[in-house]
Order: C-alpha cells, then structure tokens, then sequence
C-alpha cells in the first residue's frame, strides 16, 4: 500500500510533535487524536511507520521477539534461530474487532487435529515493537479499549481463559483517533491515554489549497511523491533515531520537576498520571531537538499535549486547555505571579474567575454586595441569576393570555434521573440501559448451535469432547468432532436511542419554569451519557417543531444546544410529536437494532389546529413508533389540568412529573 511521506502533511505540527514524541518514548502512553473528518488523522498515523526503520526479530517468531528477549517469549526460548530485519510494523484494529482477535485465542487448527489447547496470538503480539493502530477508538467496547490501554502501559499482555494461560511482551506505540461527534471516550479512560491531540481543517485558503494539490499529487504518481520528500523522509527519521539514542542523557533537573508539579496541581488534575506523563513527553521534546536537559519551551509544549484531555469538569463538559490558561500556570508555577490588573471604583472584584470566564456567583454585584439593580439594567442580575432586564420583559406581558417573548433561560441544576429502561430484551450496541442479548454481552451459558458457529464456547466444546470420548488412558474417537462444538448464550445491557422533545413554548417558560426542565434534561442527559446511548433534541414552540440535534453519541454537543434553547410563542404540541416519530422511524432505517426511547417533557397544553385532540392522535402515533415513551408533566400550580396524563394514556407511556428528577428509584418504560 502506497503511504503519503510524513513530511508532506500540510498545517498539522502539533499532531506529528506528539506522534514523533513517542516515537521516541512509548513509555508515554500513545496518542489520541481527536477531530472531524478529513483532517489527516490516519494519514499521519500510517506515515509514521516508515520513519521508525528496521527492527531485528527471530525468524518464525509469532511474537515478533527481541533476540534479546528470546528467553521470555512464550514460542522460545528459540536456541539457534535465525535473526533477521523487518520493518516496524502498523496494525490496525478494526472497529469490530472482538477480545479474541485482539488478545489472542484457542489455536482451532490444533485442537480439533491434536487435542491440544495451544494458542493462537492476537494483534497485541502482531504489534509488539511496533504501531498499534485504533481508528474509531472510541466506538470500541470499553473492556476492549481497557485492555489495549493496560498492555500499552505495562509493556505486557496477559492471557487468562479457557484453559490458556500466556503472557508476553507487548510493547508498542498506541494511537487512537476519533471524532467527537460520534461520542467520548469515558473520562478513566480518556485519562489512561498518554498525550492528546485535536486536529481541525486550516481556514487558510492558501493552507488548504497546497493540501489539495499535495494529495492530487500524490494520487496522481505516489512513486514521484515519494522521491520529493526522499531527503526530509531521511533526515526525520534520523533525528526520531538519535532522540531514541539521546533520551536516557537528557537531564530532567529538580526546578523542572517542580514547575511540572505546579503547573499539574494549578490546573487541578486528579492524580499523578499528568505529572509522570508530562515529564516523560517534555524529556522526548528534548530529545528530538537535540538538547541536553529539558527546558521551560519543552515543558509548555508537553503539557499542552499531555494536559488537555485531562481538564474534563464533568461528563458534559469538553476537554480542553487554552494557551493564556497554561501560560498564567506557569507563572504561578515559577513564582512569577501577574500583578493584578487595577480594580474599578467602588467594586472589589471584575466578575471573573481565573481563567476570564464569568464568575457562578452572580457577577460584579452578587460578589461585591452592591444592590442588584447597580450598573446597566440589561446586565443587572435577578435573585435567580437571569438579567433583570429580561426578567423585567417578561413580567411586563401586556395581557394575561398573550404569549410570552422569547427568551433563554440558563439551566438550572443537574437533577437526578430515574432508572429508566425498555421492557423486553433487544440486540442493539452495548450500552448499560436496556437488557440485551448479543456478541457484546457475558457468557452465561452454552449451548448446540443451530447453524454456523460464530461465538465459539471452547470449554464447553472440550467438555462434550471428553464425555464423547469416554474415561481411560485410550479415549475412542477423535480429539474433537463438530457434534462437540458449543457456542456461548450471552446477556448483557444495550444502548438505546434517547429522544427528548422538549416543549419550549411560552407557558413552559413562564416563571422560569424552562430553567427548572433544561436542568431535569440534563440530569436525563448524563444518564444517556453513562449508559452509552445516542441523543436527539426535538423542540417545538411557535408555529411549530424542529430536530435542533441530530442523533448523536455526544451529550457535549445537546447540553450545549439545551442551554441556548429559547423559549416563547404558541405550543404546537401535535407538530412536535410528529417530529419526534419520524425522527425515530428514519434512525429505524439506519440502525434496526438500536430500540429507541422518546421523553416527552410538556406541560400538555396545545395550540394550533386540532388543539389537544390532535395532538392525542400524535401521541398515539408516538406510542407505536417507539419502543418506549416516558411523559414527564411540567404543569406547576394548585389548579391542575391533567392534560400531560392524557398524553401519557394516547401513547401508552409512563406518567412522570418532573419532580421524578429528584430520585433515583429505578423504573421501566412501557
């Protein structure tokens, strides 16, 4: 396969640092390279291979064994073999790879010819001493990227299943890449990766234009592309060379060290991987430049690679780490505190946190005692934090029953979800929502397949074997026969479509009810986030309803669209609902298998023609589309209507008022 010269990619210099970094030292940890579509990801990661050169292993070797690690390989101890040279190898890890592939399992060949349980070695020692490659990491089941994570940090790989037992040495360059819009990675493992990259398209026109005739160039002749960038090639990867060679004498002193720490615990990392992590990438920095000791410029550019990824508040927020915030650390860090910038008169503060971002606390004046109504009227705050101004607008309606102007209200405070799951057991990806069965899911028990085997149950298959074969030193029959092979039953949970839809009218953001329901939807939000599911936002308000969010595995991208929800005009409940079941029934088309399930959040009022009946007739239609429907009813007051309830009883949903936010009892959706 023709690969594009690593010294060809255009405009991506932050992301070949932190690859060639651990090129040098892949004690790091790996890469994970984060981004949209076409921005040279793969690229980059497949031009790396060539520029790490040759390496020497023993001919034969299913391990790829150093010849001076001949001792411990699991095929050794190899006496008189043949050393020969290979290139570094690139394995890629496809997105469905199975815990079989990517370990190592039973030897099938041997066992049903000989009866002997050997082992069959997986991708782990197919990239030992090498690249390891997971395109899409973040799609892979979490018990899968939890093991690639463990043998890229020990250096080995274990093995324990099905009367197997091995391990061996799995030392590689692990590199991950994903897009943000199809989900993240859960923060315990985000963390386990050593150093972070986000990737995105130049906005230079002339950037973009060489990347275009770079690649048509290379399209056009790869072997003309290649002779180019022959020399750059070359010389990088001689310098990649002498930095493996430099490492181990470059000096790291203590005042380095200590500005390490300041600038981890003044970020406010959790734990001491950052620490470990950035001292090793500021070492290879310096090595790869040629230094003898690490240096301040070193130390800046490993914690932009190695703390980023590692700043993630909660489950919502993205990850991140801007310039000005690393910079003003690292004064800290040195002692070299800013002076403060002069205060206003009569003010004892500006309102903002340390990193610029306005204060939580209600601005200039919840945090100097002025009265609330001091300084412009449109950015005085309320007693709820919402600008006077607005809040003022709105109480000033000029009639009890015309609608209220549009507005945003903030969320308020992330409520506590209920256990919400779908009846019966689907075949969906593997989630931790609904019961399931499927290839994701926990052997419990084993059975006679009833056509082609695919999930082969091997203890069970030697089991049959053995009873066919009866006791005694000379057993009949063959080791193992096709009657004996037994597949695995499995159980487990899946992930499920959510869709909210959400009613923004103007009755739900009376009384700053919508700031009460935007924080119920987003203690439902870090619910979908924890059991793995996919999340779509359906609103509808004025003259009818809209997707606002698409289906997507990310709740950064819906809490963000959630918080600048406006709300105001008419209710047009029925329209809503309508969006709600023709977003479910295309996903349908897109992905049988995943069930999906619709909260409904409204008040149940409705407007438009047909009124309430209409919408009825849409909740009916909602209720058979869906696998599920949950109605949480957002009518407040002494005086209430039931109209949600009748909406619950159209679609054959579960009743829930918002209030059932507050509790964690765990329910299931009809």
């Amino acid at each position: 396969m023709s690969v594009f010269p690593f010294t060809a990619i255009v405009g991506q210099e932050t992301l070949g640092e932190a690859l060639l970094a651990c090129a040098v030292d892949p004690r790091i940890g790996g890469v994970l390279v984060r981004g949209e579509r076409g921005t040279a990801k793969s690229t980059a990661v497949r031009a790396l291979a060539p520029l790490l050169g040759e390496v020497d292993v023993i001919a034969g070797c299913r391990f790829n064994a150093d010849p001076a690690e001949a001792a411990a390989c699991p095929d050794g101890p190899h006496d008189g073999g043949d050393v020969v040279r290979r290139p570094v190898a690139l394995v890629e890890l496809p997105v469905g790879a199975t815990a079989d592939r990517l370990l190592g399992s039973l030897d099938l060949d041997r066992a049903l010819r000989d009866g002997v349980a050997a082992f069959e070695p997986g991708l782990l020692a197919a990239a030992h001493r090498g690249i390891l490659y997971a395109d899409e990491v973040n799609l892979l089941p979490d018990h899968l990227v939890d093991v690639l994570l463990d043998a890229a940090a020990m250096g080995r790989a274990h093995i324990e299943r099905e009367a197997i037992s091995v391990s061996h040495p799995a030392r590689f360059l692990l590199v991950g890449t994903m897009n943000p819009e199809e989900g993240e990675l859960r923060p315990q493992l985000l963390d386990r990766f050593g150093l972070s990259v986000d990737v995105a398209a130049s906005t230079d026109p002339a950037q973009r234009v060489e990347v275009v005739r770079r690649r048509l160039a290379f399209d056009a002749d790869p072997d003309a592309m290649r002779a180019r960038f022959a020399a750059d090639e070359a010389a990088l990867a001689a310098r990649v060379a002498g930095a493996r060679e430099r490492l181990a004498s470059v000096a790291l002193h203590d005042r380095t060290l200590l500005l390490i720490a300041g600038i981890c615990a003044r970020l406010g990392v959790d734990g001491m991987r950052a620490d470990i992590v950035c001292a090793q990438a500021a070492r290879a920095l310096a090595a790869l430049d040629g230094d003898d000791a690490v240096g301040e410029d070193h130390v800046r550019r490993a914690a932009r690679l190695a703390l980023s990824h590692r700043r993630r508040r909660g489950p919502l927020e993205a990850p991140g780490l801007d310039d000005a915030e690393l910079d003003q650390a690292m004064d800290e860090a040195r002692g070299d505190e800013p002076e403060p910038e002069p205060e206003p008169p009569g003010d004892g503060s500006n309102g903002s946190s340390r990193n610029g971002a306005p204060s939580a606390a209600g601005g200039d004046a919840a945090r100097s005692g002025e009265p609330e109504h001091a300084g412009s009227p449109e950015r005085a705050a309320s007693p709820g934090g919402e600008p006077r101004g607005l809040r003022a607008a709105a109480d000033a309606a000029p009639h009890p029953h015309a609608p209220a102007p549009e507005r945003v209200d903030a969320p308020g405070a992330a409520a506590l979800a209920p256990s919400l799951s779908l009846a019966g057991v689907g075949h969906g990806a593997a989630g931790r929502r609904s019961r399931a069965t499927g290839a994701e899911g926990q052997p419990v028990d084993s059975r006679e397949p009833t056509g082609a085997v695919t999930d082969l149950a091997v203890a069970a298959s030697l089991r049959a074997a053995a009873g066919r074969r009866g006791p005694g030193p000379h057993p009949t029959g063959p080791p193992l026969a096709h009657a004996d092979l037994r597949e695995h039953v499995r159980a487990g949970r899946e992930g499920n479509l959510v869709v909210f839809c959400v009613d923004a009218s103007g009755s739900m953001g009376a009384r700053r009810r919508m700031a009460a329901v935007k924080g119920a939807v987003l203690g439902l939000l870090l619910d979908a986030y924890r059991r793995r599911d996919r999340v779509a936002l359906v609103t509808f308000r004025g003259a009818g309803a809209e997707v606002v969010l698409a289906p997507t595995g990310s709740v950064e991208r819906a809490a963000a669209v959630l918080g600048a929800l406006a709300t105001g005009g008419a209710t047009p409940l029925a329209a809503g609902l309508h969006r709600a079941a023709e977003l479910v029934t295309l996903e349908r088309r897109r992905d049988p298998e995943r069930r999906a399930l619709v909260l409904a959040v409204t008040d149940g009022r409705a407007s438009g023609e047909g009124g309430l009946g209409a919408a009825r007739a849409a909740a009916a239609d909602l209720g058979r589309v869906a696998d599920g429907v949950v109605v949480f009813d957002g009518e407040e007051g002494r005086v209430r209507l039931g109209l949600a309830a009748e909406l619950a009883r159209a679609a054959g949903a579960q009743l829930l008022p918002l209030a059932a936010l507050h509790h964690t009892a765990p329910r299931r959706a009809a």
